[in-house]
């Protein structure tokens, strides 16, 4: 399961994998080779892989989610110890068509990265 913005979406999860990416402030090469750097904070990202969905309302719901047009959202994802809330844009939403049938279409391998606003570490 996955949580936004406080809404619970029953779309099983097959694969989460995070990056803890560090971002400086500026990072520079002095004249003698050395390196001065102002780092800014470790942000931590998520890339979330998504499975059929039994219910194709629900996954409806998640697709409509993912593809709203906000700046941001409030993501709860499992963490090193429970779960980890953080706020996040999402970006390269994608998911495939398996099959077609007169009554529905059905997608899968639906999935999303969720970049981080703020770091989780300071510097």
């Amino acid at each position: 399961m996955i949580k936004i913005d406080g809404i619970t979406f029953d779309v099983p999860v097959i694969e989460l994998s995070r990056k803890a990416d560090f971002l400086d402030k500026f990072a520079k090469r002095t004249e003698d080779g050395g390196l001065q750097r102002k780092l800014i904070g470790v942000y931590f990202n998520y890339q979330l892989k998504l499975g059929m969905a039994d219910d194709a309302t629900e996954y409806q719901k998640l697709w409509n989610k993912l593809t709203e047009p906000v700046e941001f959202h409030t993501v709860i994802v499992p963490g090193t110890d429970g779960d980890y809330t953080f706020k996040a844009y999402f970006s390269n939403v994608g998911d495939k068509l398996l099959m077609k049938t007169q009554e529905r279409n059905y997608w899968k391998d639906l999935t999303v990265n969720f970049t981080a606003q703020a770091p989780a570490r300071r510097g």
